[in-house]
C-alpha cells in the first residue's frame, strides 16, 4: 500500500515539466537560501576596512624638565593609524568629526583632547590623571559596526598604551646609557681625581686642626704656671708683673684660636652627618632598583637588599665614634668647677647630641634588618615584598630626619656653648689682667685670684684635648671616605658608591656597574619594546575553522533544511484523495459509498490503513527533503568550499536532518493542516533565537537556555560542527542520536495521537473554508 501510494506520487511529480520544473525548484530553492548567507558572511570582519572612522586630533604636546624633549601622543596615534588598514580612519577636525557621526557619514569618531599627553605624564606626579580618548559612535545605522568600531576604538587604546610605554622604557635606557658613556669619559675621571685631591686638603686640614688644638692647650698649661708665679713675682717687681700680663696675653689669643677651632670642629661635624645623609639617599634609589628588579629577577633583587643591609649595619661604628667623642668632652667639661655658669648649660647640650645620636644609630639599626627581612621576602611575596619597599623608605626618611636633628642640634646647642665657653675663658683671662694691675700691692688677694685662674685653664685644657680627639677622629673618616671612592672608581670604572659604607661596597658598585653596562649596551629599541608589551599572546586553536563563513554554514544549512521542509508542504498535498486511495486498492476512480466522507482512514476497511497513508504521501516528502539536504550539503563543501575535515559525516548529518525536519513539518501538518503549518513557522523562529547558532547559549536569556535541549537545531549545528572541524569523544555520535530521537514524538503524532483529532481538525477547516477568506 505504501508503494503503491509513493509511485503514484512520482508519476504525478514527473507528468509533466512544469511539475518537473516546480520539483526541481522545491530541491534547489533552500539550497540557494544557504548558499546566499553563508557568502554573504563568509569574512564581514575582513571587509571592516571600508567602515569610515574618524579622528581628530587636539592634543597640544608636553614638555618638562624630566623629559626635555617635546612630547605628543596625539601625533603619534595619528602616524599609527595612518598605517592601520583595520578601518577606514578619516583624519579630519573635531567638529566636523561630530558631526559626520549625527549625519551618518561616519560610523564613529574618536577626539584626542587638548591635554591628552599632559594627562598621561601625570603619571610621574603626585595627581595622576586618567587620560581620556572621546569617544562617538552611530548606533542607529548598523547593529553590528558599532561593536566592529569599538574593536577599532579598543585598538587605538592598546596602542596608545604600549606606545607611551615604550618611549618611556626607552628615554630612561637612553638616560642610563648616557650616565654610563659620561661616567667612563676623561672629563669625569678628572672631576674624581680632583675631588680626591680636595678631599686629600680637607683631611691635611683636619690634621693641622687638631695639632693646633693640641698646641693652644699646652699655651694654656704655660699661661696657668706663669700666672701662679705671676702672684709671686709681683711681690718683687713690677717687671715680673710685666710679664705676666704678657702671658695672659698669649692665653687670651689662646681663647680666640679655641673659637677658630670650635668652628673647624663644627664644619667637620656637619660634613659628616651630610655625608651620611647623602648616603641614605643613595640607599633610597639603591633600594628602589633592588624592588624594581622583582618579577625579573628576584634573586638578585634579593642579593642587593642583603647588601645594602649589612653596608648599613657597617656605618653604624660611625655613630660610635660620635658618641665616644661626645661622652669624653662631656668627662671634660665636667671637670669644670660648678660655679661655672657655662658648665651645667653645655653639660645638657651634650647630652641632648648622645640621644639624639643614639636616636639615629637605632633607626639605622632597624633599616638595616628590615633590609635584611627584605631580602627573604622577595623571593616569596611580591606583595609583601611591596609593603616592604614603602616600609624601608619610610624608614630611610626617618634617618635622614634623625641625622638631620642631630646636625640642628649641634648647631643649635653644643657650637653656641663650646663659643661661649671659649668667650668665658677670654673674659676671664681679661678680668685676670685687669686684676693684677689693680690688686698689685695685695699679695695674699692675688694667690686666690691666680688659683681660680689656674683651675679654670685646666678645664679648658681638657676640652680642648677632646676637641682635639674629635678634629682627628673627622680627619679619619675623610681619609676612610678617599680609600673608598679609590677603590669605588677602580672596581666600577669611574662609578663609586659615593661613601655607604662597608667592605663589600666595592663588589656590589662593581656588580652593578657590570649590570648597568649590559642595559646601556643592549638594544634599546628592542628592549623598550619587550617592557611595553612584557607578554605576547600565542593563540592555539582547538578544531580550527578555516574562516567566518566555514563557521556560519552549519546554522544557515540546518536553518535551510527547515525552510526547505515547509517549502514542501507548502506547495504539497499532505492528504491522500479518496480517487488516489480507489486507483491503491485497484477499485477504480472511486471508492464506493460505503466508504462514507472523504477523510483520513476512511479505506481502512478494504486494507488502506490510517499508517499507509501517512507513510505512502511521507515517502515523497522524504525523497525530496534527502535531495534539498544532498544538494546544500554538496554546494557547501565543493561550490563555497566550507571546510569539512570529515566530508561523509558533513553529508549524513544534512540527511538525517532533513529527515527529521520534514517528518516534523509533514506530522504538524497532516495532524492539525494549516495550523500545523504555522506551528512549523513559529519552531522556526524559536530555534534560531535559542540554538546556539550564531551567540554561545551561555549568553541568552534563561528560558532559551532551559529551551536549548529540547530543540533538534542545537544538535544537528553541534553535530555539523562536529564532522567539519574534529569530534572530542562520542560528541558527533551522541548529536546523531539525540536529533534521531526526535522522530519519536513526531511519529507518535503522527500514528497514534492524531485520531483522535481528525475530527477536530476536520470541523477546524470547514469553519475556516466557511470564511471564505482563509
Amino acid at each position: 500500500m505504501i508503494w503503491g501510494i509513493f509511485k503514484r506520487d512520482m508519476c504525478h511529480a514527473t507528468r509533466n515539466v512544469i511539475a518537473v520544473i516546480v520539483s526541481m525548484g522545491l530541491v534547489v530553492v533552500p539550497a540557494l537560501y544557504a548558499w546566499f548567507n553563508i557568502a554573504a558572511s563568509w569574512d564581514p570582519y575582513g571587509n571592516t576596512k571600508a567602515l569610515k572612522v574618524a579622528v581628530a586630533n587636539n592634543d597640544k604636546g608636553y614638555k618638562s624638565d624630566l623629559i626635555p624633549v617635546r612630547v605628543n601622543v596625539g601625533e603619534t596615534i595619528i602616524s599609527t593609524l595612518h598605517a592601520n588598514d583595520q578601518l577606514d580612519w578619516q583624519f579630519v577636525k573635531s567638529d566636523k568629526a561630530i558631526d559626520g557621526v549625527k549625519s551618518g557619514e561616519y560610523y564613529a569618531a574618536i577626539v584626542i583632547p587638548k591635554g591628552f599627553s599632559a594627562d598621561m605624564m601625570t603619571l610621574f606626579s603626585p595627581d595622576i590623571k586618567h587620560a581620556q580618548l572621546k569617544y562617538y559612535l552611530n548606533e542607529k545605522i548598523n547593529p553590528i559596526a558599532p561593536h566592529i568600531t569599538d574593536q577599532g576604538a579598543t585598538t587605538v587604546v592598546n596602542t596608545i598604551d604600549k606606545t607611551f610605554a615604550k618611549t618611556i622604557a626607552q628615554v630612561g635606557l637612553d638616560l642610563a646609557s648616557s650616565i654610563l658613556h659620561y661616567s667612563q669619559s676623561p672629563q669625569m675621571a678628572e672631576y674624581m681625581r680632583n675631588l680626591n685631591g680636595n678631599l686629600t686638603t680637607t683631611a691635611d686640614t683636619l690634621s693641622g686642626a687638631s695639632q693646633q688644638v693640641t698646641s693652644y692647650s699646652q699655651l694654656l698649661g704655660s699661661a696657668n704656671d706663669i700666672v701662679d708665679s705671676t702672684g709671686k713675682l709681683l711681690a718683687s717687681a713690677t717687671k715680673a708683673g710685666k710679664q705676666a700680663q704678657n702671658a695672659l696675653k698669649q692665653g687670651k689669643s689662646g681663647a680666640t684660636s679655641l673659637t677658630s677651632a670650635g668652628a673647624n670642629v663644627t664644619s667637620s661635624v656637619n660634613t659628616a652627618l651630610d655625608q651620611v645623609s647623602g648616603a641614605f639617599g643613595q640607599v633610597a634609589a639603591k633600594v628602589n632598583k633592588a624592588f624594581d628588579a622583582i618579577g625579573k629577577d628576584s634573586d638578585t633583587a634579593a642579593s642587593q637588599l642583603a647588601t645594602l643591609s649589612e653596608q648599613i649595619s657597617s656605618g653604624e661604628s660611625l655613630y660610635d665614634t660620635y658618641i665616644t667623642s661626645l661622652n669624653h668632652m662631656r668627662e671634660s667639661v665636667e671637670q669644670l668647677p660648678d660655679s661655672d655658669s657655662a658648665k651645667q648649660a653645655l653639660l645638657e647640650a651634650i647630652d641632648r647630641e648622645i640621644t639624639l645620636l643614639e636616636a639615629a644609630k637605632g633607626d639605622s639599626q632597624k633599616l638595616a634588618q628590615q633590609l635584611k627581612d627584605a631580602s627573604t621576602q622577595v623571593t616569596q611575596d611580591t606583595a609583601a615584598a611591596e609593603r616592604s619597599r614603602k616600609e624601608i623608605l619610610n624608614r630611610i626618611t626617618s634617618a635622614k630626619q634623625s641625622i638631620s636633628n642631630v646636625r640642628d642640634d649641634y648647631a643649635t646647642n653644643v657650637k653656641p656653648k663650646i663659643d661661649a665657653l671659649a668667650s668665658t675663658v677670654s673674659t676671664l683671662i681679661s678680668q685676670t689682667d685687669s686684676m693684677i694691675t689693680q690688686l698689685s700691692g695685695t699679695a695674699d688677694d692675688l694667690d686666690d685670684v691666680t688659683g681660680d685662674v689656674g683651675t679654670n685653664v685646666t678645664s679648658i685644657r681638657s676640652a680642648l684635648g677632646a676637641i682635639a680627639k674629635k678634629l682627628d677622629s673627622s680627619a679619619a673618616t675623610v681619609k676612610e671616605l678617599i680609600a673608598k671612592l679609590e677603590t669605588g672608581g677602580n672596581a666600577g670604572d669611574g662609578n663609586s658608591d659615593g661613601g655607604n659604607g662597608g667592605n663589600d661596597a666595592s663588589s656590589s658598585d662593581s656588580g652593578e656597574s657590570d649590570e648597568l653596562r649590559a642595559l646601556a649596551t643592549a638594544n634599546a629599541s628592542t628592549l623598550s619594546t619587550l617592557i611595553s608589551a612584557p607578554v605576547a599572546l600565542h593563540r592555539v586553536s582547538v578544531y580550527p575553522i578555516a574562516n567566518y563563513g566555514s563557521a556560519m554554514a552549519p546554522f544557515y544549512t540546518i536553518l535551510s533544511i527547515w525552510v526547505g521542509a515547509i517549502i514542501l508542504c507548502a506547495m504539497l498535498k499532505v492528504t491522500i484523495s479518496d480517487r488516489e486511495k480507489a486507483h491503491v486498492l485497484g477499485l477504480g476512480d472511486t471508492l464506493p459509498r460505503i466508504a462514507g466522507p472523504s477523510g483520513p482512514g476512511n479505506a481502512s476497511r478494504w486494507g488502506l490503513r490510517l499508517d499507509h497513508e501517512y507513510f505512502g504521501r511521507y515517502a515523497i516528502f522524504a525523497l525530496l527533503a534527502l535531495l534539498q539536504g544532498t544538494l546544500v550539503c554538496l554546494g557547501d563543501t565543493y561550490f563555497l568550499g566550507v571546510q569539512a575535515n570529515h566530508a561523509l559525516q558533513f553529508l549524513a548529518v544534512g540527511w538525517l536532518a532533513a529527515l527529521v525536519f520534514s517528518n516534523i513539518v509533514y506530522t504538524l501538518t497532516v495532524s492539525f493542516g494549516d495550523i500545523g503549518k504555522a506551528v512549523a513557522v513559529v519552531l522556526l523562529v524559536m530555534q534560531v533565537a535559542g540554538s546556539g547558532g550564531t551567540f554561545p547559549i551561555e549568553t541568552l536569556p534563561k528560558f532559551f537556555q532551559m529551551l536549548y535541549p529540547f530543540l533538534p537545531f542545537p544538535h544537528a549545528i553541534d553535530a555539523m560542527h562536529a564532522a567539519m572541524a574534529g569530534s572530542h569523544g562520542n560528541e558527533y555520535l551522541l548529536d546523531m542520536v539525540y536529533l534521531a530521537l526526535f522522530l519519536i514524538p513526531s511519529l507518535l503524532l503522527g500514528l497514534v495521537l492524531r485520531k483522535p483529532v481528525i475530527r477536530l481538525n476536520n470541523w477546524v477547516s470547514r469553519n475556516l473554508e466557511s470564511t471564505k477568506v482563509m
